[in-house]
C-alpha cells in the first residue's frame, strides 16, 4: 500500500530518467507506459543510478530492497550514489541500514515523506531529512521535482524518522479523538456539520482535523493512509518508547480494534465506524 509511485510521474515530467522495481510488477505498468524502466531487482534498478530512493511499506520490504542477498540494491551502488529510504520505519532498523550502508562507503539519507497521493500530485509534500547535509543539498532539487516541496533538515537519519513517527503519532492521535468525539456529539443530538463548524473556529482544531471531520462526516474513507498503516506506526513508535503506561501503545489499541472488525484496509478516518 506503500510505494513510490506518485512522486515518480512527477520525475519523468522534469526530464529524469527513472527505473522502478515493484515486488508486484502490475503496480508499475502505469509508469512503465508512462517512460519508466522496469528492473526486475532492486539490484538492477540501482545499476548506474545516481539516486536510489526506496518508499516502501515496513522494515521487512526495506531491509529486502536495500539488503537482500543478491537482489539487494547495494550490491550494485555506484560508489558516488546517493541512497535515500523516504518510507517510515523503525528507527532500530534505519540505525541498521544506516550502518550497513557506511561500511560499504555508501551516503545515506533518512528522508520520510509527510502527504499522499493528493499532496504528491500537487507536489506539496514535506520531506523530513538526517543525514549528511551536503548529500541532502545535493538532492534537493531532485526532490523539489519529486514533488517535495518543502525540506526540512531534521539531523541524523535516525532523528528523521524519529520525527516522521511523531508526525503520524500526532496525527493518529487527532483522527481517533476527532472520531469519538464526534460521534458523542451526534449522540446528543447536535447535527456533524454544525458540531465541526463550532469546532473549526477553535483554536484547538488543527487543518489536519478539519480535513479529516470532512471525510468522515461524508463517510468518504478510500485509502490514503489505511488504518493498517496507521497503526503499524503506532506500533513502531511505540518500540521506542520507555513507559509502561504508553499513550502509543493506547492508541494503538484502538486501530488494532479497527483492523478486527475489517477497517484495516480503509482511510485512517474509517476509525470512526469503530464508534458509530
Amino acid at each position: 500500500r506503500r510505494d513510490g509511485r506518485p512522486p515518480s510521474p512527477n520525475l519523468m515530467q522534469a526530464g529524469y530518467a527513472v527505473t522502478v522495481y515493484n515486488r508486484t510488477r502490475a503496480r508499475a505498468e502505469a509508469l512503465i507506459d508512462q517512460g519508466a524502466t522496469y528492473a526486475a531487482t532492486p539490484c538492477k534498478a540501482a545499476e548506474g543510478a545516481d539516486v536510489v530512493i526506496s518508499m516502501v511499506r515496513d522494515d521487512a520490504a526495506s531491509r529486502q530492497v536495500w539488503l537482500a542477498a543478491k537482489t539487494g540494491a547495494i550490491h550494485s551502488l555506484n560508489p558516488a550514489a546517493i541512497a535515500i529510504e523516504a518510507s517510515t520505519l523503525t528507527i532500530r532498523w534505519v540505525q541498521h541500514l544506516a550502518t550497513a550502508l557506511a561500511e560499504q562507503q555508501h551516503t545515506f539519507l533518512a528522508i520520510p515523506v509527510v502527504g499522499s497521493r493528493p499532496q504528491a500530485e500537487a507536489k506539496r509534500l514535506i520531506g523530513l531529512a538526517g543525514g549528511d547535509t551536503t548529500a541532502v543539498q545535493a538532492v534537493q532539487s531532485l526532490l523539489a521535482h519529486a514533488g517535495i516541496s518543502t525540506l526540512h533538515v531534521v539531523g541524523t537519519a535516525s532523528q528523521a524518522m524519529t520525527m516522521k513517527l511523531a508526525v503520524n503519532v500526532l496525527f493518529g492521535a487527532q483522527v481517533a479523538a476527532l472520531a469519538e468525539m464526534l460521534t458523542m456529539l451526534t449522540q446528543s443530538g447536535l447535527q456533524a456539520a454544525k458540531a465541526m463548524d463550532i469546532l473549526r473556529q477553535i483554536p484547538i482544531t488543527s487543518p489536519a482535523m478539519q480535513a479529516a471531520s470532512g471525510l468522515m462526516i461524508n463517510q468518504q474513507h478510500v485509502p490514503l493512509f489505511p488504518i493498517d498503516l496507521v497503526e503499524k506506526d503506532f506500533r513502531y513508535a511505540a518500540e521506542s518508547t520507555t513507559r509502561q503506561h504508553s499513550v502509543c501503545q493506547a492508541l494503538q489499541s484502538v486501530y488494532q480494534q479497527a483492523i478486527a472488525q475489517g477497517y484495516g484496509g480503509d482511510n485512517i478516518t474509517g476509525i470512526i465506524q469503530l464508534f458509530t
